[in-house]
């Protein structure tokens, strides 16, 4: 007599609570100033030719992965960066002033190669956590903003998937305060544009970063489905 095959387990099922609060950073695309000037909070500047398609890169990329909302700098580079996410997911893109560009003040607009030329480029590069830019915002008021920003957005959508538009500093002085890096060394770290990286949430743990500048996997594989 052949004993009865006892019934499979059914396959653990992870809580989206489980799984954690996804965040994922997108850095805007290029614009025809990118790498020369400063741009800033300056209204009026948009997107490159090249910015537009890494802009649909990103929406392509993002396929496959269950998005619960979209998140914006104010600033028009954003926004048109989040357009095709918007166009692919049906959703809604909130715009967020802790994902605004850092206020560089008096130097809004300057060329990157005058600024190099000051004593102070030396202080931004190498000790930013001690500088503030003229009639402008600190470093760690910008990181203390950001930072901010992702733990308000993380209680808002526990569990959820989050896609936030933002900009090079701001998402550089994120990821160094996930990875526990000291402001002072953010500088080492790159963020291109129309880039992706990602960072976990879960209650209780420290954050995790999944990724950093990631500009070309998909990203499905980020959340189990």
């Amino acid at each position: 007599m052949t004993a009865a095959t006892p019934p499979a387990s059914p396959a653990p099922v992870t809580s989206p609570e489980r799984q954690g609060t996804l965040l994922l950073l997108v850095r805007h695309g290029e614009t025809p100033t990118t790498g020369t000037v400063l741009p800033g909070r300056a209204p009026g500047l948009h997107l490159s030719d090249r910015g537009l398609a890494q802009a649909e890169r990103v929406a392509d990329r993002l396929f496959g992965l269950p998005v619960d909302a979209l998140y914006s700098s104010p600033l028009e580079r954003a926004c048109e960066t989040a357009e095709p996410t918007v166009t692919r997911t049906g959703l809604e893109v909130n715009h967020d002033d802790g994902l605004l560009e850092c206020d560089f003040g008096d130097w809004t607009g300057s060329a990157i190669a005058d600024l190099a030329a000051l004593p102070e480029w030396q202080t931004v590069q190498h000790s930013p956590s001690a500088f503030r830019f003229p009639n402008g915002e600190s470093f760690p008021e910008m990181q203390a903003r950001i930072v901010g920003a992702m733990e308000a957005l993380r209680a808002a959508h526990a569990g959820g998937v989050v896609v936030c538009f933002s900009h090079a500093d701001p998402i550089k002085a994120a990821v160094a305060h996930a990875l526990g890096t000291p402001l002072d060394l953010f500088q080492r770290i790159v963020i291109s544009p129309g880039s992706v990286s990602a960072i976990s949430f879960v209650e209780g743990q420290d954050p995790a970063v999944l990724m950093v500048n990631s500009t070309a996997e998909p990203l499905s594989g980020l959340r189990a489905q």
